[in-house]
C-alpha cells in the first residue's frame, strides 16, 4: 500500500480519499478549509496543515483543484518537498496547455506525472465509480493505473501529457449539448401536448436516445435518480459546467476548430449562470429554456 497526499479535499476530492483509504492506503490530506481537513481526520486519515507537510515521504501526490493557475502554483510547492521518484496525479479540471507545462516542468525534475480529470459527478467520487481521462506516458499510466483503480470504475489511457484534459473538455462539450438538446425536445413535446413520460418512453428506444435522456433526464418523473426528482439539486452545477465549456471553447479557439453548438451551448450556460443560477444542476437548463427559472 502507498502513503498518498492528497491535495484539495473538496465535494470531489474527500470522497476520492475516502475510497483510497478503504482501499488500505495512508492518505494524508491537506485542504484550505479546516472543517474539511477534520472531515479528512474522521475519516481515517491524517489532516495536515500545510501542502509540503502533506507531500513530504508521500510515494503519490493527488490534486483535485478548482484552476489551471492554482494547479501551477500547488506543484511548485510540491516540486520543492517530494521525494524522488514520486508519482504525480492531477485529477483537476484545468486547460490541456498548463497540464502539458506542469507535466513537462514534473519530468525536467524527475518526476513521473499524468493529468487525469474525472467523470461522474459527486455521486461517483463516493461510489468509486468515476470515469478517469489519463493523459501521459504508458509507463506513467500503468503506476498510476492501481492507485486510480480504488476511485474510479473505468480508466482510459488518453495518450500523452494534456490528452486526458482534451477528452474531458471535448467530452463535456459534447454533454453539454446533448442536454441542452433533449431539453428542448422536451420543451417542444409539452408545447405540443406531449406527455413528458410518454416522449421518453419513445426517445429512449429511438434515435433519439443518449445519456442526458436516459440516465439524467432533466425532467421529473422518468429517471428516479436524476436531479430533476430533487428539485435539480446539482449533481453537476451549472457553474461547473460553465467552466468545462469555456476550457473547450478555449481550446477550440487555440487549434482553430469549429465548434458552433458548443460555443452556443456556453453561451445559454452563461445567461443561466449570470441569472444566479450557477448552483443549479446543469440540466436544470430545460427551466432556463422555457423561462422557469
Amino acid at each position: 500500500m502507498s502513503i498518498v497526499a492528497f491535495i484539495g479535499l473538496g465535494n470531489m476530492g474527500l470522497p476520492m480519499a475516502k475510497n483510497l483509504l478503504g482501499a488500505g492506503h495512508t492518505v494524508r490530506g491537506f485542504d484550505l478549509s479546516g472543517e474539511v481537513r477534520a472531515a479528512c481526520t474522521e475519516a481515517g486519515g491524517i489532516a495536515c496543515a500545510a501542502v509540503t507537510e502533506a507531500v513530504e515521504g508521500a510515494d503519490v501526490v493527488i490534486t483535485m483543484l478548482p484552476s489551471g493557475a492554482i494547479v501551477k502554483s500547488v506543484y511548485g510547492e510540491v516540486f520543492t518537498a517530494a521525494k524522488a521518484g514520486a508519482l504525480f496525479i492531477d485529477s483537476s479540471t484545468i486547460d490541456v496547455a498548463t497540464a502539458r507545462e506542469v507535466a513537462s516542468e514534473a519530468a525536467d525534475k524527475g518526476f513521473t506525472m499524468v493529468d487525469a480529470p474525472v467523470s461522474g459527478g459527486v455521486g461517483g467520487a463516493a461510489a468509486g465509480t468515476l470515469a478517469f481521462m489519463v493523459g501521459g506516458t504508458e509507463e506513467a499510466f500503468k503506476s498510476a493505473e492501481p492507485i486510480l483503480d480504488p476511485m474510479g470504475a473505468k480508466i482510459v489511457h488518453c495518450g500523452q501529457s494534456g490528452n486526458g484534459q482534451a477528452a474531458k473538455a471535448c467530452n463535456n462539450m459534447l454533454l453539454a449539448i446533448s442536454m441542452i438538446g433533449v431539453s428542448e425536445a422536451f420543451n417542444l413535446g409539452r408545447s405540443l401536448g406531449l406527455d413528458d413520460q410518454t416522449f421518453f418512453d419513445v426517445a429512449s428506444n429511438a434515435s433519439g436516445q443518449c445519456w442526458s435522456l436516459t440516465s439524467y433526464c432533466p425532467v421529473p418523473g422518468p429517471v428516479e435518480t436524476s436531479p430533476a426528482n430533487n428539485d435539480y439539486n446539482p449533481g453537476f452545477a451549472t457553474a461547473l459546467m460553465l467552466k468545462d465549456l469555456r476550457l473547450a471553447m478555449e481550446a477550440a479557439g487555440s487549434t482553430g476548430a469549429n465548434t458552433p453548438l458548443g460555443k452556443l451551448s456556453e453561451e445559454i450556460y452563461t445567461a443561466m449562470n449570470d441569472a444566479g443560477n450557477g448552483g443549479v444542476d446543469f440540466s436544470g437548463v430545460i427551466k432556463h429554456l422555457s423561462g422557469d427559472l
